[in-house]
């Protein structure tokens, strides 16, 4: 009975505080964000939460005698961090450690604490205390807050876990369990392959320049290797020749981070498939590509000129338009539509423009 009474009388001394533990949220949430800005971190999303004080009576009731006071309730407050990669977890604990005062007593690696056949995929769980010098917490000094790290995947575990009811070995009926295990054993083997995929990708990028340069031929288009051509002879001469054609600057640092995946997609729909194809084509036919430009755009202002000059690309865009018109299997309206120009003005009129500059640049004389 005494415990009942003093369970009733922290729920209402905690209901009176929730302003307070809610900008203790707002500030552990602030303090959290800043700091991973400093390591340059892919973070999926940072959230924080108080908890409710119904959650709070069914702790106390389940716990009698347990806390005899709310500062004894470590999970008032939580922040969650949740990572792309579980490689990140570790990364974002070591800030953690090295940030706060931690409270080793009630924080957890819960991705350690079960044996190898262990129910569940979780993550890090550490309660801490800011330091005196953290800017957030000077109107909160030596209050504690729990801060939750987890994978992306390590989180949809545990979201779906929760609301299936199953917080442990014992709540799950033993028919099923065997396929809770082949889970979690399937989102662990998820996270390393997309761990290994984010290590290849950052080993393709940093191997790209070497590769261009030492066998163009071996590097296959795509964004990457598109981002990386448009800063490069012959692509960004020819760039500049449009530009100087049109009188009109081209653009650096163009907005549009979508931009060499289309331009890779044109590429790829009229056959060029590598760097060195690319390379050799836009060699071999720059005069006409700086003609066509010059030809057609100034037929097209509404499709450009609001952009003050011309894209990163252009060259690469009317390669491509020249090699559907000259081919009957390919069409410039597929060109078209991967450029999302459809109303400006309408399709058909745009492809009747396409081939009339055509017809006009491969009837004109050749540049000497």
């Amino acid at each position: 009975m005494l415990a009942l009474l003093m369970s009733d009388g922290l729920v209402k001394a905690y209901e009176a505080s929730l302003p307070h533990y809610e900008q203790v949220r707002d500030a552990a949430v602030a303090q959290t964000t800043r700091l991973l800005g400093t390591t340059g971190l892919n973070i999926h999303h940072v959230t924080g939460r108080v908890k409710r004080p119904a959650s709070l009576a069914d702790k106390l009731r389940r716990k009698p005698g347990r806390y005899q006071t709310l500062a004894d309730v470590t999970d008032l407050v939580a922040v969650r961090v949740i990572t792309y990669f579980e490689s990140d977890v570790a990364v974002v604990s070591r800030l953690i450690e090295d940030t706060f005062e931690v409270d080793w007593e009630h924080s957890i690696d819960k991705s350690k604490m079960h044996d190898p056949d262990r129910f569940g995929y979780m993550g890090v769980h550490y309660v801490v205390c800011p330091r005196p010098d953290a800017p957030e917490f000077s109107a909160f000094p030596g209050t504690p807050f729990e801060i939750q790290i987890r994978s992306i995947l390590q989180h949809a575990w545990a979201e779906i876990e929760h609301d299936l009811g199953y917080k442990n070995r014992e709540a799950v009926p033993r028919e099923v369990r065997r396929r809770f295990y082949r889970l979690a054993g399937l989102l662990e083997m998820a996270d390393e392959e997309f761990m290994a995929l984010h290590r290849l990708s950052g080993d393709y990028a940093a191997t790209l320049p070497e590769r261009v340069r030492e066998n163009p031929d071996s590097v296959f288009i795509d964004a990457q290797s598109m981002t990386h051509l448009l800063e490069l002879p012959p692509v960004h001469e020819l760039d500049e020749a449009v530009a100087a054609a049109l009188n009109v600057p081209l653009l650096r640092g163009w907005p549009d981070p979508e931009r060499p995946q289309r331009l890779a997609s044109l590429l790829h729909y009229v056959g060029v498939h590598s760097v060195g194809a690319l390379l050799g084509e836009a060699r071999r036919q720059g005069p006409e590509i700086v003609r066509f430009a010059a030809s057609l755009l100034p037929r097209l202002p509404r499709t450009w000129t609001p952009a003050g000059g011309a894209r990163p690309g252009t060259s690469v865009v009317h390669y491509a338009l020249l090699r559907a018109c000259s081919n009957p299997s390919l069409e410039p309206r597929q060109i078209l539509t991967m450029l999302d120009m459809s109303g400006v003005p309408s399709l058909p009129q745009l492809e009747q423009t396409v081939r009339e500059a055509y017809a006009e640049t491969m009837g004109s004389p050749r540049a000497g």
